[in-house]
């Protein structure tokens, strides 16, 4: 067993020395150092197991080394017993607090005591080491994402409050980049989640490649990725790293032979130019990158003050949209589609509205957040539920064939059930899929992925009408019509013009017109307010026609009475 022995008196240190080589387990290889300094470097250059150690040293003291020696890794690997002159306990207590497994006065020291001083003090360590390899176990457990192996957010949030404490003093800034991978859901819907795992931990090596060596990056939970930058003197600074991940994800990911292009979101903000505290700053980036998001997704965007108003606004919307759910408060209107050759109501279109309140919002305002936020699935169920009951009641009443046009939106096509979704509520109902047309927009075709193509073929497949709405926007493209299973062709209003058609708006829309009918596609021209406007469309033999001249959206009572009108 190595002994180091650090003593500055030699007549002490001798004493120690004679009662190890009189004990009875004289086995002992000692070593000898007169200073704290020299013992650290005796320490650094060779392994001992037990260090009997002198309380009283010149320049640096035993409490001193012994917080040092616990500092380093695996708490120094030894054993420690302080030897003292003085016999005062609360000096003993303060050695055992800072880390030494025993203590002895010197006039105690004989070969029996000293032998069983460092066998105890031995074993004694030994069970510490034990217990502070499994603390710093479940430390790293505690302060570790399991996945990619990087911090979560718990000791992300416990250093950005250091951060920003060292900040105060410094006078430098902080930064904060939060990070959103784009589409994430549909990977794992897609491919699975044991691909959607090796993502993330795939993207967490390319982030890395861009960052310096004292930039913090945490996971916070499933995408959500957050970067802290110390030290900043601009705002370049923190520019230049993020484009710099941006521009990483131009090249696709390999996973499982499949090459996935994905796309990553960011948000900045900076304390204490935005934010003056942790939470604030957390709270700031997080709202630059919704921004981002919104703007498009792929990008960056740094944190504006007029972010927070409408970052508000949309929560509330959020919780709103919850709260009508839970109660069953939002509404359904119906708007009537008309044939355009005898005016006749042939079908409608379920048309959702917010509930009537003092506060409303328009579905151009409340859509959109429950597709950010997901609720969009819980309120597309209702509302098929909802319109496809009126339905069959108007079946049964007015006529079997009559059609309802229902708006699907493009993350509802991302449910690989959504076809089971929809047959169950036609049988439920009793209502032949042929009269339901599921209205789709080009924004959903746009990726054309395979989840939205399987998911619609499987729609047309059973009998489902497949139609394109707002057709001519501005993402107009022919292979839609090609690719995908489209019967019907609804074309924007933005093709009909409220004062008298000038002959280069009437060519285009009786240019597009022909070639639709010439792919064989029902036509249906939407937005028609003036009487002009649907003279054109009935010379133009527009197969159907929907608008305010003819009839707005209205409540499903309201709607009877005309249908009871138009067959009296």
């Amino acid at each position: 067993m190595r002994i180091l022995i650090v003593d500055d008196d030699e007549i002490d240190s001798a004493l120690v020395k004679r009662a190890l080589s009189t004990s009875l387990q004289n086995s002992y290889e000692v070593e000898e150092a007169d200073s704290v300094i020299k013992g650290l470097a005796l320490i650094e250059a060779e392994t001992f197991d037990v260090i009997l150690l002198d309380y009283h040293m010149p320049e640096v003291n035993g409490i001193e080394m012994i917080i040092d020696i616990r500092s380093r890794l695996n708490l120094g690997n030894t054993a420690i017993i302080v030897i003292s002159a003085a016999q005062d306990s609360s000096i003993a207590l303060n050695c055992i607090e800072a880390g030494a497994q025993d203590f002895i006065s010197k006039i105690d020291i004989s070969h029996v005591k000293l032998h069983q001083a460092i066998i105890h003090s031995k074993k004694r360590f030994e069970m510490e080491q034990r217990l502070h390899e499994s603390y710093l176990a479940l430390k790293n457990m505690a302060e570790t994402d399991q996945l990619t192996g990087l911090h979560n957010r718990y000791y992300f949030n416990e250093t950005l409050k250091f951060m920003i404490a060292n900040s105060d003093r410094t006078k430098l800034s902080v930064g904060m980049l939060a990070l959103d991978l784009d589409e994430f859901k549909h990977v794992n819907d897609s491919l699975g989640h044991h691909a959607g795992d090796q993502l993330l931990v795939d993207l967490v090596v390319r982030v890395k490649e861009c960052l310096r060596i004292n930039d913090g990056f945490a996971r916070l939970g499933g995408d959500e990725f957050a970067i802290t930058l110390a030290n900043v003197q601009s705002v370049e600074e923190v520019n230049m790293i993020a484009n710099r991940i941006l521009s990483s994800f131009q090249k696709p990911f390999l996973i499982d032979d499949h090459r996935i292009k994905c796309t990553i979101s960011m948000g900045a903000a900076l304390y204490p130019n935005d934010a003056d505290s942790q939470v604030e700053l957390v709270k700031c980036a997080d709202i630059a990158m919704y921004r981002a998001k919104q703007n498009g997704k792929n990008a960056l965007r740094f944190y504006e003050s007029h972010y927070q108003n409408e970052f508000n606004r949309r929560f509330l919307i959020q919780s709103e949209i919850s709260e009508n759910q839970r109660k069953s408060l939002f509404r359904l209107f119906y708007q009537p589609v008309f044939c355009a050759h005898n005016a006749q109501i042939i079908g409608v279109e379920a048309l959702i509205r917010w509930p009537d309140s003092p506060k409303s919002y328009t579905p151009g305002e409340f859509i959109p957040v429950a597709e950010e936020t997901r609720l969009i699935h819980d309120l597309g169920q209702w509302v098929l539920t909802t319109a496809l009951a009126d339905l069959g009641s108007w079946q049964r009443q007015f006529a079997d064939d009559f059609s309802m046009s229902i708006n699907i939106s493009a993350l509802q096509l991302q449910d690989p059930q959504l076809t089971k979704k929809i047959i169950y509520e036609t049988t439920r109902q009793r209502v032949l899929p042929s009269t339901i047309i599921l209205e789709i927009t080009e924004t959903a075709l746009l990726e054309d992925d395979e989840v939205t193509r399987d998911t619609l073929h499987s729609l047309s497949s059973h009998g489902f009408q497949i139609a394109l709405d707002d057709f001519g926007m501005g993402f107009f493209s022919i292979a839609h019509l090609n690719n995908f299973p489209i019967d019907i062709v609804k074309l924007d209003k933005s093709l009909q013009k409220k004062e008298q058609y000038v002959n280069k708006k009437k060519s285009l829309l009786e240019a597009v017109t022909i070639m639709l009918k010439l792919l064989d596609f029902i036509v249906v021209a939407e937005g028609i307010e003036t009487e002009s406007q649907l003279l054109v469309c009935r010379e133009l033999k527009i197969d159907k026609i929907q608008g305010y001249l003819l009839g707005k959206p209205m409540p499903a009572h309201m709607l009877e009475e005309k249908l009871l009108a138009q067959i009296a």
